[in-house]
């Protein structure tokens, strides 16, 4: 395979510090690469790099960035910013910082096809819907002219992806794109990007410090540790065989729910039964109850003694609503 993407040595400092130290991964095309490690570990400012968009207190020392064996280092600003959004294109953790509370989404992701393609006014606004489709947001057209606050957390990471989509760029960046999502969504975003990464043969580069989505996206993985790249493998042989005393450590503290002593017993802790939480909906000058919110309805569980029981749903199904009403800090509804 050719190889889109080549880090060489890369060193970057601040005036007294080494924040990354003489690291190097290649990309190849059609191949997602995981960038593993902990919070402050140099991920994300191994991707600004790539990017140009490093803070001006941080410097890079050595080293070089090659996109199909050009150097991006050596490109005129205004260059870059041709490569950014077409050629590379990024998706950031929390899209409701990135994505603009004034301005539509589909105006937003409209604005990035007038930046950089040539496209009639007419053709764009289609463009949009149809990215939007891709994605998997409903009512695509409908959503065109929604505003940021209007959406869910999903559904704006999901016009995140649609508009680093926009122009087909080579390489995708994605940094911890599920971090801020309720488990359900992250899911549901994560086999999106598989799905749109086969569809479109497309590179990416993965940055995450969760294990369990490494091994359902990689290919190929590098783990990062204050500042360095501690080991570099393909995906099989990386969970097969780590060699590292610290990747040993990942593995080991993903895998320790499998390998605890099961606590063996028939006593039930707490019991709830035909749980019902509902919040009234009034209107009128009398506020007068003309409907109910049922936040929990007929829910039934058991927790035995010395287990664990996850409650697992997107924002809005009732998981808190539950804890609430176990603990009577909400009325439970007869």
């Amino acid at each position: 395979m050719n190889k889109i993407l080549k880090i060489k040595k890369l060193t970057l400092k601040t005036k007294n510090k080494t924040l990354i130290d003489s690291i190097s991964f290649d990309i190849e095309e059609g191949e997602i690469f995981a960038l593993v490690g902990e919070s402050g570990s140099g991920k994300s400012l191994t991707s600004l790099s790539i990017m140009r968009l490093l803070p001006d207190a941080i410097k890079i020392t050595s080293g070089d960035i090659l996109l199909r064996d050009k150097s991006l280092f050596k490109l005129p600003e205004y260059q870059m910013q041709k490569v950014r959004g077409k050629a590379i294109a990024m998706i950031f953790q929390e899209p409701m910082s990135a994505l603009n509370p004034v301005m539509s989404v589909g105006e937003q992701v409209a604005e990035v096809l007038r930046l950089h393609l040539n496209l009639k006014e007419g053709k764009i606004e289609d463009k949009v819907i149809s990215l939007f489709d891709e994605v998997g947001i409903k009512e695509p057209k409908q959503r065109y002219n929604s505003y940021p606050h209007q959406l869910s957390g999903g559904q704006k990471q999901r016009v995140m992806i649609a508009m680093a989509l926009a122009c087909e760029p080579d390489l995708l960046i994605a940094d911890e794109p599920t971090t801020a999502l309720d488990v359900t969504i992250q899911a549901q975003v994560l086999s999106l990007l598989k799905d749109i990464q086969k569809n479109r043969s497309l590179s990416i580069l993965f940055i995450t410090h969760d294990m369990g989505v490494v091994s359902q996206m990689a290919d190929k993985i590098a783990v990062m540790r204050y500042g360095q790249i501690v080991e570099q493998n393909s995906a099989d042989k990386f969970f097969s065989n780590p060699t590292h005393p610290y990747t040993k450590q990942l593995l080991a503290d993903v895998q320790i729910v499998k390998t605890q002593k099961e606590i063996t017993t028939n006593q039930t802790l707490l019991e709830v039964r035909d749980l019902k939480v509902y919040f009234p909906i009034k209107k009128g000058l009398f506020q007068r109850t003309v409907s109910y919110v049922k936040a929990v309805n007929r829910v039934s569980l058991s927790i035995p003694k010395g287990k664990t029981l996850a409650l697992v749903g997107e924002s809005g199904s009732g998981k808190s609503t539950i804890g609430g009403a176990i603990l009577r800090l909400l009325d439970i509804t007869e």
